[in-house]
């Protein structure tokens, strides 16, 4: 199984953070705008449209406000298996953000850590955005 992880730290406030990253219906306009162009909630998922065109279902795993961490799974043609889980920590000078994936087959790689660079690069600058 394949796994990546990618992190950042934001000077953002974290409860303003927090407030974005639980957010689940808003990732396109809270989190990460024009990487996700759209996002829809229905009963226990999220469908997510990507600036590239992708649309994937996420079936929400759970939102821990104790953990302050999202998780989900996502339903592919592409994948056989897919869990990412984004989490807020605090950190030295700042809100640290960490993302994860876990996923099959192992081939898919390349395609997920170039998603998830573009991904994280954006949600850095939103968040930043949010320090003022």
């Amino acid at each position: 199984m394949g796994s990546i992880r990618k992190e950042i730290t934001t000077g953002a406030d974290a409860n303003e953070v927090w407030s974005a990253l639980r957010d689940i219906g808003a990732l396109h306009t809270r989190l990460v705008p024009g990487f996700v162009v759209d996002t829809k909630l229905e009963d226990g998922a999220r469908i997510v449209t990507f600036g590239n065109g992708m649309v994937v279902r996420e079936p929400i795993v759970g939102v821990s406000e104790e953990m302050r961490r999202v998780a989900w799974s996502a339903v592919s043609e592409k994948l056989t298996h897919y869990n990412g889980a984004v989490e807020m920590l605090d950190g030295d000078g700042g809100t640290r953000v960490v993302w994860t994936a876990d996923f099959l087959p192992d081939e898919a790689a390349s395609f997920i850590d170039s998603m998830m660079d573009q991904g994280i690069s954006v949600m850095k600058q939103t968040l930043d955005r949010l320090a003022g």
